[in-house]
């Protein structure tokens, strides 16, 4: 449980304090989905180590290709100048592909850190992640470094900051707009803040709309996905279609456009299960952990169907999924085929 707790710490509060309290650790690892919060906090860290002439002598960043045990022995032995820290960044260092020379070297490295070194293990494009297999650099990683997990935020904490940043746009907005637009770009502040920015610019009323909204983002595949339910839904299988095409027109491919369909076909089977047992959405954002807005979206749009479509349509995704894998027949063919199957299931 302790270890579970460990993955799932709030890495801008643990780095808060440290700054605030000027205890600023030797190591640390920044990992986590939320990309703008990792680079916020890293720059709020580097500012407060080495901003300043100097820096270009006290910061040294290391990526894959750069990256080896002697050079960052270099960087660590390499004295800081006019400064009391100094700074290494290294980027998506896979741990568990380090050979016995390179493990022993880095364990070496984390268990004798100077007091003037702050190493920072960023990971980026590479997910974060030890081999249990490899005890000794898993003890040393642990015992030496502070992790700092970054995940998605909640739709509630979203919302509040959307709120906040469209009033410094000088907009106010509503949070049931904030749960659309949430929804619509994917549900991260890296996504949010230039929508935020363009939406903003757009407007010219101080209430944000949802025209505005709509006018000048592009929503997510999964967000597109829904209007194609919406559509089966009030049995308009042209609608429906029409929204197919537009996607592919968008250059997205057939298999991940087959893949958010099927996911949302499950959502949706799940929300017809809960709402025939008297639950609302509350269980299905516990289910499937799904945000409040597309819960309660998902659960409207499952009233439209029967229990046995529902079932059905997950079978036919299972269906056409092997298809697209196994056969020669054109992939989008295939989902405009599975559109048309569904459209009928839900007019027997």
């Amino acid at each position: 449980m302790a270890k579970q707790e460990k993955k799932q710490n709030d890495g801008a509060a643990l780095l808060r304090a440290d700054l605030k309290n000027g205890s600023i650790k030797r190591a640390y690892i920044f990992h986590g989905e939320e990309t703008y919060l990792r680079d916020y906090y890293l720059e709020q860290l580097r500012k407060r180590l080495i901003d300043g002439p100097a820096e270009a002598f006290n910061y040294h960043r290391f990526d894959e290709k750069a990256f080896s045990i002697q050079a960052l022995s270099d960087a660590v032995n390499a004295l800081p100048v006019m400064s009391e820290r100094s700074m290494i960044r290294v980027d998506d260092l896979d741990l568990g592909a380090l050979n016995e020379e390179g493990r022993e070297g880095l364990i070496a490295i984390l268990e004798d850190l100077p007091d003037y070194v702050c190493l920072v293990l960023y990971y980026d494009i590479r997910e974060y992640k030890l081999d249990r297999r490899q005890k000794k650099l898993c003890a040393a990683v642990e015992k030496n470094c502070t992790e700092l997990s970054f995940p998605k935020q909640s739709q509630a904490s979203l919302t509040e900051w959307c709120i906040r940043h469209f009033r410094s746009a000088g907009k106010t907005i509503s949070p049931d707009l904030c749960g659309y637009l949430i929804f619509s770009v994917g549900g991260t502040m890296a996504a949010l803040g230039p929508e935020i920015e363009k939406i903003s610019a757009y407007a010219t009323q101080e209430q944000i709309t949802k025209q505005d909204i709509d006018a000048v983002t592009i929503p997510v595949l999964d967000a597109q996905v829904f209007d194609i339910t919406d559509a089966l839904s009030s049995k308009n299988f042209g609608g429906a279609l029409s929204k197919l095409n537009t996607i592919f027109q968008m250059q997205q491919e057939p298999i991940p456009v087959l893949g958010a369909i099927s996911s949302n076909l499950r959502r949706l089977y799940a929300a017809k299960v809960l709402s025939s047992a008297g639950k609302g959405s509350d269980e299905l954002m516990k289910l499937c952990g799904l945000g409040d807005y597309p819960a309660r979206k998902t659960m409207s749009a499952a009233r439209g169907f029967s229990l046995e479509w529902c079932k059905k349509a997950v079978v036919l995704c299972s269906e056409t999924d092997y298809q697209m894998k196994t056969s020669y027949d054109d992939p989008k063919r295939l989902v405009e085929l599975l559109l048309l199957e569904l459209s009928q299931e839900a007019e027997r």
